[in-house]
């Protein structure tokens, strides 16, 4: 595979691999994805906007310069605290696996970054990873990321990004530190033509976070915990789809994670918004998705992890052969895959005529 670069750009007809429940590849364009639902279907797509995560400034301290990229917060609607990776002088263009490690830092420094002034709360053992805390009010920090931040860029597109190419089609609540990208194939036309063929379409809203550290121990750590919500609208959706068979596709490892972690042991997909925590990987017992539209994902990322829920370690094999040999773009603007998961659950976790009061019920 190789990097989708030089410029934001799609392709005219980006490239979608899929990969079917008995293991057969084939290739598509990405055009193509709405032929590959059948009516009946479920699809739910992230609906997160995403925020310009991306600030430089100085620690005062040290006076030195440095980057820091917002990469968690516990809640939707927390502004004040974020968990924040944070690099020496340098920016997009240099590989974030090439960048310094920021001055050392301790509880109580100060980053000055632009408009903003942020104090390092807690040090979370890693020399580049902290809890940072920005002073002023919700608004105030609002406007300081909006004139201050960029969107968070790695070193495979040369030409800065501006905020709105990071935002799907569907864009919401700007909340994501980097772009649910998996939603680039929906347009409005693609939605209305799933609407006419019977498919359903339903949004959650989850903070998709950052894909790379440029630190293999602290990447290990990826996914870090995620906030998520999903309406009730969107759970009743599921459930009422699960309880007569159909198939439910996720629009990307975000929605996937969101699902399965609102998950209950029945098989009921509960409304809220929650913290996921969860890694899902080749040992997860998937509960909700049946299907997964994706981006291609390079070996040992925690993305490419969690494709191993779907297809196993062979047909993946197999899978990473044809996007290298077909010559596949990979990263958030690059081409797509379509998994189906190996082995349905049967008919569902529910019994036929479940009643209508319990559906509701987790919603």
């Amino acid at each position: 595979m190789k990097a989708a670069s030089t410029s934001v750009q799609r392709r005219l007809n980006p490239k979608l691999l899929m990969v079917d429940r008995r293991g057969h590849i084939e290739h598509r364009v990405r055009s193509e994805f709405a032929n590959l639902l059948r009516a009946g279907d479920v699809v739910i797509a992230n609906d997160a906007a995403t925020l310009p995560a991306s600030l430089v400034g100085q620690h005062s301290r040290s006076g030195q310069r440095i980057e820091v990229r917002l990469a968690a917060r516990e809640s939707l609607d927390e502004m004040r605290q974020f968990s924040v990776v944070v690099f020496g002088e340098g920016d997009f263009r240099m590989r974030t696996e090439d960048r310094p490690k920021p001055p050392l830092l301790h509880q109580g420094d100060y980053l000055m970054l632009g408009p903003l002034r942020g104090t390092v709360v807690q040090l979370l053992g890693h020399p580049r990873f902290i809890l940072l805390r920005f002073e002023g009010s919700p608004r105030e920090i609002w406007e300081g990321l909006t004139r201050h931040g960029r969107p968070i860029q790695y070193a495979h597109i040369s030409a800065p990004l501006a905020i709105w190419d990071t935002w799907t089609p569907i864009a919401g609540p700007p909340v994501a530190f980097e772009p649910p990208s998996a939603g680039f194939v929906l347009d409005w036309s693609m939605l209305a033509t799933m609407s006419a063929r019977g498919i359903q379409f339903g949004t959650i809203t989850h903070t998709a976070g950052i894909s790379s550290t440029g630190d293999a121990e602290l990447d290990a750590l990826l996914p870090f915990d995620e906030p998520y919500r999903i309406p009730g609208s969107t759970a009743l959706m599921i459930n009422e789809g699960r309880e007569r068979g159909a198939r439910l596709i996720a629009i990307g490892t975000t929605v996937v994670r969101a699902l399965e972690h609102a998950a209950t042991p029945d098989g009921f997909v509960r409304a809220g918004e929650r913290l996921a925590t969860q890694q899902i990987g080749a040992s997860s017992r998937l509960r909700i998705v049946d299907a997964l539209l994706s981006g291609t994902h390079q070996r040992g990322t925690s993305h490419y992890e969690l494709l191993r829920a779907f297809i196993d370690d062979e047909t993946l094999g197999r899978m990473e052969e044809e996007l290298n040999g077909r010559g596949y773009l990979t990263h958030e603007f690059g081409d797509s895959v379509f998994l189906e998961r190996a082995h349905r659950r049967s008919t569902g976790l529910f019994r036929r005529g479940t009643d209508a009061t319990k559906l509701r019920s987790v919603v």
